[in-house]
């Protein structure tokens, strides 16, 4: 439900822009924290450090069985190159199963970690010769990044190397000196052992993904970890389920077991961007829905945009998940739409000043019209109960009804410093119209975004 409107809008300030950012995933503004800082550093380091020993390891030592290492390293570069391949947006949120780039590649340097025989002969790979083929590799699958000016993905490197050698390291030393045969000499309980072993590094990707995820964007670590958690179940169990095959098929096919085995992992990648394609038009369709009301200028221009974009950063900062994010960012770009049924236009589509039984009609006509666009039915429930006392509502819908006031009370016509009274006029009405929890997550977003509230 919009507030006073119909003067023109001035640009985003930059704590607003910030916020539209930090929404779709993007870098935030200004240098990072010293704690997130160090948190990067406490991952980066030891990868880089693990990464130069095993490069220098490998040179001193020789390359031992090249064939084999060729042949993973050109199977973790090849799911490389198709996995970081352009594309299609899918909008600020990942679904589930986006949380692994370039599964083909995880899966053949994990399968080539735990390589014990190939074609019946043992390896005598070790951990530094796996360490320094799956960076080769990778960095191989960096290029076509360099080449879009993307910059390399430093973070997804550093994961890649530290947990491709803590699964080496728990893997090779066992299964070289014969204590893995004393333990699982047969039957089912090796590959039980590797998977194990596999789920094992999951989680800890998981850990480290969530963390840096922390630290580059500031969000809070308990929902970024859950998402990761999430998604393992997903695509995190065909990479790992893969991994294993592959590795068990090599130790008795030899290397004509890679392409085989590959393939239904490469089907299922292709199944993911398609569904992620499908996403993403769905996304575009929404927006485009909700800039009728812009359109026939029932709203200002950019309204329901900045909403959904601040919206979305608000429920990040009070921890909601990424299913959650999305019906929160659908809710908020259609919140207005209930306009579209009014036979009278509100003046300026201003409708704070209508009496509550008038907004709560405007918004069950909103709700009405969500139902009809196949939306999910939690966001024209949002849409429906944005009039509501804050205290009946759930948190999505306190969130749209503060985040859309903050944007009518800190427009053009609001003046210089009219964020900062926008806020101000937000939390006195804490008692009544807004959540206070909700109106100080709100202020630390827009904190965060360099300016002082």
């Amino acid at each position: 439900m919009s507030g006073a409107r119909g003067a023109p809008r001035r640009p985003w300030p930059a704590a607003r822009r910030t916020a539209d950012d930090r929404a779709a995933g993007g870098p935030r503004a200004g240098a990072p924290a010293c704690g997130a800082r160090a948190v990067v550093a406490a991952v980066h380091a030891p990868a880089a450090a693990l990464a130069g020993w095993s490069l220098g390891r490998t040179l001193w030592d020789g390359l031992r069985q090249p064939g084999i290492a060729l042949a993973f390293g050109v199977l973790i570069a090849v799911g490389e190159l198709v996995g970081r391949g352009p594309a299609p947006a899918a909008g600020p949120g990942r679904m589930p199963g986006e949380r692994e780039g370039a599964p083909l590649g995880a899966a053949g340097a994990l399968a080539y970690a735990l390589l014990g025989a190939a074609g019946g002969r043992p390896t005598t790979h070790g951990v530094p010769q796996i360490v320094a083929v799956v960076l080769a590799a990778g960095l191989i699958g960096l290029v076509p990044q360099l080449a879009r000016g993307q910059g390399p993905a430093l973070d997804h490197l550093a994961r890649r190397v530290l947990t491709i050698g803590f699964a080496a390291t728990c893997f090779q030393p066992l299964y070289n000196t014969g204590t893995l045969d004393t333990w699982v000499a047969s039957g089912p309980v090796y590959p039980l052992f590797m998977t194990a072993l596999m789920a094992l590094t999951a989680l800890c990707d998981a850990v480290l993904a969530a963390a840096l995820a922390r630290a580059r964007t500031g969000w809070p670590y308990g929902p970024l970890l859950r998402d990761e958690l999430r998604a393992l179940p997903g695509i995190g169990s065909a990479i790992c389920a893969t991994g294993v095959v592959i590795a068990l098929a090599t130790a008795v096919a030899g290397l004509w077991a890679l392409p085989v085995f590959c393939l239904p992992l490469l089907l299922t990648q292709f199944a993911f961007r398609r569904f992620a394609a499908v996403r993403a038009t769905y996304r575009q369709t929404i927006a485009s829905l909700a800039r009728c009301t812009e359109i026939a200028g029932y709203t200002p221009h950019g309204h329901a945009r900045r909403v959904a974009a601040l919206s979305r950063a608000v429920g990040r900062e009070l921890g909601l998940n990424g299913p959650d994010l999305d019906v929160l960012e659908y809710a908020a770009l259609m919140h207005d739409i209930g306009q579209l049924s009014l036979l009278d236009p509100v003046p300026d589509g201003a409708t704070a000043p209508l009496p509550p039984a008038q907004q709560r009609r405007i918004a069950l006509l909103g709700g009405a019209v969500v139902r009809q666009t196949g939306a999910p039915a939690e966001v024209a429930m949002i849409v429906e109960r944005q009039a509501d006392p804050y205290r009946d509502q759930p948190v999505t819908a306190r969130i749209v009804r503060t985040v859309n006031a903050y944007d009518d009370l800190s427009g053009g016509s609001a003046g210089p410093g009219g964020p900062l009274r926008a806020l101000e006029r937000l939390r006195l009405a804490t008692a009544q119209d807004h959540e206070p929890r909700v109106v100080e997550a709100l202020a630390r977003v827009l904190s965060c975004g360099g300016r002082a509230v």
